[in-house]
């Protein structure tokens, strides 16, 4: 058998030929330009139009019918808003205090749903759902909930501990962290989700050999988890800090930036300035607000990419 294997290859002639290889062709895998027409109109029409429209028009003193150019005056006169540190300050703090907690308590619910147990599924189910509820409906339903005087949550703490609950939305103290947890309780589910698809794609090779070398739940984590989930941590941090920076809604339906000034951030200045018919200066607020969130997420997000280009 191998001798006429032999034959063959070498056609009888004692010179070995070897069978031909199918030469490889070049495929053209980029697109036509006509193919990226339809998303760039749309692009164009949605988001560059009016970026560029909003940068001219926060210059100008401007109505539905008549724009008159003033230069920086609205830029000057919105600095000179009386709450308009205080709303800066509220906005780098929940901003913050959302993103960080949602990185925390996201990873670990993660961690508890990535792992074999009861009823994984329903439990994803259950964490995710907040996601999918309208903003505007979890901010009124947590407004009734959180009444200091009638509200559900004090009564159980006057029920437990026979003292009256705290104000909640109406205590200047509190009031921004409180709005700040429900937007946690709102965006935890998605959160989890990102890091529980980081952890699925984690091979299940590297777990095996630690527990062949004998690590620890514990050390699993930290040694396997956290680094390699690096890249779902980047997502989360960018996408929560993006929201956080530009909350309105949420704290709008349940403390409109009170008590006071204690719970405005500047897209609810920005908001009673278009309330109050000030439509240039508040085009000028939402201009600074893009140049803020700007100036923090790209450099934080080119330093979370080496670092994960590192890793």
């Amino acid at each position: 058998m191998s001798s006429q294997k032999a034959t063959a290859l070498t056609g009888g002639t004692g010179t070995l030929h070897r069978p031909p290889r199918a030469s490889a062709r070049h495929v053209d895998k980029t697109y036509p330009l006509w193919f990226f027409i339809p998303g760039g109109v749309i692009f164009l029409t949605l988001f560059i139009v009016p970026t560029v429209s909003s940068f001219y028009f926060a210059f100008t003193r401007w109505t539905l019918f008549k724009a008159t150019f003033i230069g920086f005056d609205n830029f000057v006169l919105f600095f000179q808003e009386p709450g308009l540190i205080g709303s800066l300050t509220n906005t780098l703090i929940y901003g913050f205090v959302t993103s960080a907690t949602k990185v925390v308590l996201g990873m670990l619910l993660a961690v508890v749903l990535s792992a074999p147990i009861v009823a994984r599924g329903y439990l994803r189910s259950v964490t995710f759902f907040p996601v999918l509820v309208s903003t505007v409906g979890v901010g009124i339903t947590f407004q009734v909930l959180l009444d200091p005087f009638h509200g559900v949550v004090n009564a159980v703490i006057t029920s437990i501990t026979h003292a009256d609950g705290p104000g909640w939305l109406t205590d200047p103290h509190i009031a921004l962290l409180s709005v700040a947890a429900i937007d946690v309780w709102k965006g935890i589910g998605l959160a989890t989700l990102i890091y529980i698809a980081g952890i699925a794609a984690i091979p299940n090779e590297y777990f095996e050999a630690a527990r062949v070398d004998g690590a620890t739940s514990l050390q699993m984590f930290r040694s396997i988890i956290l680094p390699l989930s690096f890249p779902a941590t980047s997502t989360v941090i960018i996408l929560s800090l993006i929201g956080g920076l530009r909350s309105f809604d949420l704290i709008w339906t349940t403390t409109q930036g009170g008590p006071g000034f204690s719970s405005d951030v500047i897209a609810s200045v920005i908001y009673k300035n278009y309330q109050a018919g000030f439509y240039g200066l508040s085009t000028a607020g939402n201009v600074i607000l893009f140049i803020v969130v700007t100036a923090i997420i790209y450099p934080l997000s080119r330093w979370l990419n080496s670092r994960e280009a590192v890793l």
